[in-house]
């Protein structure tokens, strides 16, 4: 069986996605992530304020769950150790991993997936930007917090001052705490572990991996619980506008390849219309002589019968103007023609 389109899709290519384009579109977002911390660099009273606030509003509402753990991962190197390990490396990993995953083997989905994770992602650039936040770790000692990275830095491969890899630390934004992107890319993760794995251990990863960041980032006073909650915020934010960032990606992409094609040259639609008549004249011309010839078609108002067949009462016939068909009766002359003399 033929296959068959909708009317108006003919010519509609179908959507492919191409590593070649999805890699640098990736990195792309990645660098102005990494720009914009860099941009807010700086203002370390608003950064410190702004971190006491949240403190504060945690303690009025029982939410300081930061203390607590902290002390745990200090006390505790066996839990402190690990724990630094998972905050410095694996939002690096298996973030990437699931977008390699899904673009391999669910490629109809991968594109919704890719364009919410960058959406929360430029919407907490947005909250970098506006509200710096000095993390737990940076604060007075005399809040009570301590830097587990910089304690079991002898361990791992980041630096002192970060959790970005040794020399490297005033490359990045330490007042880029609110909202928390690893809080909010582990949740992205095990939404899509949940929603599309297909095993048992997808879907217990699924609920331990962003429970075990949520509670690895405040162990080690990288970020406030209210750090975490926006994080989650943010993605819920960009899981809703993501569809409208599609379609208007669409729109463009439509808008600039129809804006490609080949325009018409001035007067080519007046140049053709003269062939077109002229095809049209040709063409009846050719009717005409069918319609002439012996043992030809009969057409009559469009409709085209056998050869030698004859529509009743029609009014040319094949024969010339007078002539009658031998052994014609009467009312199978034309109407014009005159009745035999009996």
């Amino acid at each position: 069986m033929p296959h068959t389109e909708k009317p108006g899709t003919e010519g509609a290519p179908a959507p492919r996605l191409r590593w070649w384009t999805e890699l640098p579109l990736i990195v792309l977002v990645y660098a102005c992530y990494s720009a914009g911390r860099l941009v807010v660099r700086g203002g370390e009273a608003d950064a410190v304020d702004h971190g006491l606030a949240i403190l504060r509003i945690e303690k009025a509402l029982y939410l300081n769950a930061e203390h607590p753990l902290n002390r745990l991962f200090t006390r505790e190197a066996w839990i402190g150790i690990p724990a630094d390990f998972w905050y410095a490396s694996l939002h690096y990993l298996v973030t990437p991993a699931l977008l390699v995953w899904l673009f391999r083997s669910r490629a109809v989905r991968y594109r919704a997936a890719r364009t919410w994770l960058m959406t929360s992602t430029f919407i907490g650039l947005i909250g970098f930007t506006l509200l710096p936040t000095c993390p737990p770790r940076l604060l007075d000692a005399s809040h009570g917090f301590v830097d587990t990275m910089a304690q079991y830095s002898t361990w791992g491969w980041w630096g002192g001052e970060a959790s970005a890899p040794r020399g490297l630390g005033g490359m990045t934004n330490q007042y880029a705490a609110m909202p928390s992107l690893h809080v909010g890319w582990a949740l992205w993760c095990g939404v899509i572990l949940w929603k599309y794995g297909t095993t048992r251990m997808s879907r217990i990863a699924a609920v331990v991996y962003p429970l075990v960041t949520t509670i690895v980032v405040m162990g080690t006073a990288n970020h406030y619980f209210l750090d975490a909650v926006a994080g989650a915020a943010v993605m819920g934010a960009g899981l809703l506008l993501a569809p409208f960032v599609m379609r208007t990606a669409d729109r463009v992409k439509l808008r600039l390849r129809s804006g490609s094609g080949p325009a018409a040259a001035p007067g080519t639609a007046s140049a053709a219309e003269p062939a077109t008549a002229s095809a049209a004249a040709s063409a009846g011309a050719s009717v005409a002589a069918d319609t002439s010839g012996t043992g030809s078609s009969i057409v009559s108002a469009g409709c085209q019968t056998s050869a030698g067949e004859r529509i009743p009462r029609q009014r040319a016939s094949r024969f010339e103007p007078g002539a009658e068909r031998p052994g014609a009766s009467p009312s199978d002359a034309g109407e014009g023609a005159a009745a035999p003399a009996r």
